[in-house]
């Protein structure tokens, strides 16, 4: 009588069961191999491949499911399964770490790879009587087993993406109403400003160097414009191509970017307590250089002493690891009436009280796409004695981070 040539839906191949036990004895070894061959692969430090402790055990839940399907395929991967929801988190990661759907296929290649060449050796190894045909359904359920996990990871993936891009289309949408709206007003004071001065010959000295300086301030407002939409483009890029460093290093480079200008007005720039963590160079520097340099503009000429203290610490919100940097001054204030405004595009807390400072009001506004970029927050406080903290929050990047 002819041998009967097993299936894929077989759930007693004797080999299946063998090296699905094999594979769960292993996966921390099998882990690591798969960590080499991505870190070898991808443009990525191999601490942010899985930055966190959490994130690097989901590996071995994923080979549990693939050890399971390889050992009983009757046990179908779906969604109710652990696996699918760590398959999930991983897209969401890849998805936050700036990888492409290529990358993604390449590292679940890569997975395969490390899953088969482990199954050749344990086939080598294995005292189990197998035939061809049952080594060809092991293949199968294996790559079977993968193709499933990498499906999730890359639908959820594409879903993180595509609510990105609704979500920039809306914020661009409204952002260029509002930019519109505000250079329409600043041309229109320009044209304006310029045609009187053309046509009225009997203006006096005072009246002309006033309209001048409305055209001078206006083109002025302009230019800081522009160039705050300078610095939210080079936050755009590939998050894997941006610089990190530590947070006292970027703490002191805005200090030092800001130094004759706090000179100037007589402030004094202090940096105290800050953990010595990595951060995104361009976004928390952007927000620093925004926070100081508003503490300075608006410093309070009464005061003998007037000053800026930058500081942070560890902060753990809903057991998440944040960072939490703050910029405390003494300085004007912000009126009660102001405070609920502050973050909102073109707003400037103290036009009518301090109106020779100059300012487009984007500031405050940018900070808060920046941070929220990093998944972090930002807001303000008003201490009862004066002055004014603007802080902000970013998650922590690496498991080390925490101590």
């Amino acid at each position: 009588m002819p041998q009967r040539i097993p299936t894929s839906s077989d759930a007693t191949c004797p080999l299946a069961q063998a090296l699905a036990s094999a594979m769960r004895a292993h996966r921390a070894e099998l882990t690591r191999r798969w960590l080499d061959r991505i870190s070898a692969r991808v443009s990525i430090d191999p601490n942010r491949i899985f930055p966190t402790e959490a994130l690097l055990d989901h590996v071995p839940v994923l080979m549990d499911g693939v050890a399971a399907y390889l050992e009983d395929p009757a046990r179908e991967i779906t969604a109710e399964v652990p696996v699918v929801a760590k398959a999930m988190e991983l897209g969401g990661l890849r998805h936050e770490q700036g990888f492409d759907v290529y990358e993604i296929l390449k590292e679940y290649e890569l997975l395969g790879g490390v899953l088969y060449s482990f199954l050749v050796e344990e086939v080598e190894r294995s005292t189990e009587k197998c035939s061809r045909a049952e080594l060809l359904v092991c293949a199968q359920r294996l790559f079977r087993a993968v193709t499933i996990i990498e499906q999730t990871t890359i639908t959820h993936y594409l879903d993180r993406a595509q609510e990105r891009v609704k979500e920039r289309e809306e914020r661009l949408r409204s952002f260029n109403r509002a930019l519109s709206h505000e250079l329409k007003n600043r041309i229109g004071a320009i044209i304006g400003a310029a045609e009187v001065m053309q046509t009225l010959e009997e203006l006096g000295r005072e009246q002309r160097e006033r309209f001048t300086e409305m055209i001078s301030r206006n083109a002025r407002d302009m230019q800081r414009t522009l160039a705050s939409l300078i610095d939210l483009t080079r936050l755009d890029g590939d998050q894997r191509q941006q610089r990190h460093v530590e947070l006292p290093e970027a703490a002191r480079e805005v200090a030092r970017r800001l130094r004759e200008k706090a000179e100037a007005a007589g402030v004094t720039v202090r940096l105290g307590e800050l953990p010595g963590v990595d951060v995104n160079a361009a976004a928390v520097e952007l927000a620093l250089t925004n926070y100081v340099s508003n503490a300075i503009k608006y410093s309070d000429p009464g005061k003998a002493e007037r000053w800026v203290r930058v500081e942070g610490c560890h902060r753990s919100t809903d057991g998440a690891c944040e960072i939490e940097v703050r910029v405390l001054d003494n300085g004007r204030g912000v009126p009660q009436e102001a405070r609920e405004s502050l973050f909102r595009r073109f707003f400037r807390a103290h036009e009518g009280s301090a109106s020779h400072v100059e300012g487009t009001g984007l500031g405050l506004s940018i900070v808060r796409e920046t941070i929220d970029a990093l998944g972090g927050r930002s807001w303000a406080e008003f201490p009862e004695q004066g002055g004014a903290v603007f802080a902000f929050s970013i998650p922590c990047r690496r498991e080390a981070d925490r101590d």
